[in-house]
């Protein structure tokens, strides 16, 4: 079985690409920490959004989908699950509300994360749920043209409970001694992960889940408030390049992390950005209008009235549309099309 030791990983030297990021993703945790002694009533809103786009995002990408009202409707738990896709959307919801909950008090092991997992499929009568696969599976591509190629072999199901527990092992260690920087174990830790694909479905929305988990345990909290699963979806073919570049020699202890790395680091680091770009548009007083005319500046391209929800937590629906209406009287915004296809363009 691959053997799992992160002391090559802790002597290794990183390019000056992975070391800017995680010098920038610490200079933008300390901005968000001073954020939330400002305006800790309006930052909370935005918590709301990210449960949204996280469960949402991170079933789409799985190709497990449900309507716009739907997905409000189940993770403010509204509602009951209709179908099978649904069962699995309320799953991650679940899974999700005891990170955001409880995350200190969740080990990082191969119990805890079997307890996770179990929760994943807790709507489901689903035998395996809280258990490590029983099949050999595949990590596999399907191309235009409808042939399949397999990229990646994982472990095999007997490999997989030594496996996990060495990768949970492993981490502790590093962590705990502070060995190694979180910001490269973390990425390290999620790959290891994918790469032992330890159960029979759901390893994709586990690791996503266990990103944000490892990354609170570890005090950067961007996750709470700005959707990492969304990022993740909107570069989705930059995200399986990525993976797929660090598990070339991996059963060998051969690969390189460094592809996945570096996309995990970019991608936390835009998620920070992007916090401080809806903070700036609640900092201080200004008009509904103005704080609308502010959010569309940062938009390139058409855009929605949900877009500007979303920018814009602390105001209602009611005054965002009031807002959009004047931008195009003003002739600042340009409006195409009607009811739920409508979109906004910038003029100037």
């Amino acid at each position: 079985m691959r053997v799992f030791n992160y002391s090559a990983i802790k002597e290794r030297k990183w390019d000056s690409e992975i070391l800017g990021l995680v010098a920038a993703i610490y200079k933008e945790a300390g901005k968000q920490e001073m954020y939330l002694k400002q305006k800790p009533d309006e930052l909370e809103k935005l918590v709301e959004i990210a449960k949204i786009q996280s469960t949402e995002a991170s079933n789409a990408i799985e190709g497990i989908v449900t309507t716009n009202t739907r997905i409000k409707q189940l993770v403010a738990e509204k509602t009951a699950p209709k179908n099978r896709n649904e069962q699995e959307i309320a799953g991650y919801r679940d899974v999700l509300k005891v990170i955001h909950e409880s995350f200190d008090t969740i080990q990082i092991t191969q119990n805890y994360i079997l307890q996770l997992h179990k929760i994943l499929y807790g709507q489901m009568n689903n035998p395996l749920a809280g258990k490590t696969k029983n099949v050999q599976n595949y990590i596999s591509a399907t191309y235009p043209d409808g042939h399949a190629k397999i990229l990646f072999t994982p472990l095999a199901p007997y490999e997989t409970s030594g496996a996990l527990d060495m990768i949970c092992d492993e981490y502790n260690r590093v962590i705990g001694n502070m060995e190694l920087e979180p910001l490269i174990a973390i990425p390290v830790f999620i790959h290891d992960f994918l790469c032992i694909h330890p159960f029979n479905d759901g390893n994709g929305r586990m690791s996503r889940l266990l990103t944000t988990l490892l990354l609170y345990r570890s005090g950067f909290y961007v996750g709470k408030y700005i959707s990492l699963e969304a990022k993740i979806a909107n570069n989705k073919d930059l995200y399986y390049e990525a993976l797929h570049a660090s598990q070339e020699g991996w059963l060998e202890g051969n690969e390189d992390p460094v592809p996945f790395i570096k996309y995990l680091l970019g991608t936390i680091l835009a998620a920070y950005k992007d916090f401080g770009e809806r903070f700036s548009l609640i900092e201080g007083k200004r008009s509904a209008l103005e704080t609308v005319r502010m959010a569309t500046m940062n938009k390139i391209g058409r855009f929605t009235k949900q877009d500007i929800r979303e920018l814009c937590p602390s105001l209602s629906v009611s005054s965002i549309e009031g807002s959009l209406r004047a931008l195009v009287d003003n002739g600042d915004l340009r409006r195409e099309g009607a009811g739920k296809n409508t979109y906004y363009y910038r003029v100037t």
